[in-house]
């Protein structure tokens, strides 16, 4: 009986394609999960600045009820300031409210495309007079 010894102590050249493209579509996978997560970080950290940014204008508006309502009025203004030059606020007040002797104040900061309705962030309170 002639036995003939085989080496196969390697791997077929389809075993190594099979695991490339196996690792490719990984590999792809993972990128474009990365760029979603970027995507994502990115308008977390612009609500967070057009919410600071609304809540610190309805605070100044607090600081005027003080000295009377009359000095409160609607704007629409961009913010020139350099970290925040792509957000623009608006603040509205009306007499409409449930009561004669109150005013409804709204803060809305946009950002982002030439739609208010893109991305933004509006605030509303009621100020008693």
């Amino acid at each position: 009986m002639s036995r003939c010894k085989h080496n196969d102590n390697g791997f077929t050249l389809i075993e190594v394609l099979v695991a490339i493209v196996i690792l490719t579509v990984g590999l792809l996978g993972m990128a474009s999960l990365t760029g979603a997560i970027i995507r994502g970080n990115k308008l977390s950290n612009d609500l967070a600045t057009a919410t600071t940014l609304a809540q610190d204008k309805m605070e100044d508006i607090r600081r005027i009820k003080v000295t009377g309502y009359s000095n409160v009025l609607s704007e629409t203004k961009a913010l020139c300031s350099s970290p925040y030059d792509q957000y623009k606020r608006e603040v509205s007040v009306t007499d409409d409210s449930p009561a004669p002797n109150m005013k409804t104040v709204s803060v809305k900061v946009y950002w982002g495309g030439a739609s208010k309705e893109d991305h933004n962030v509006e605030l509303k309170t009621i100020f008693a007079r």
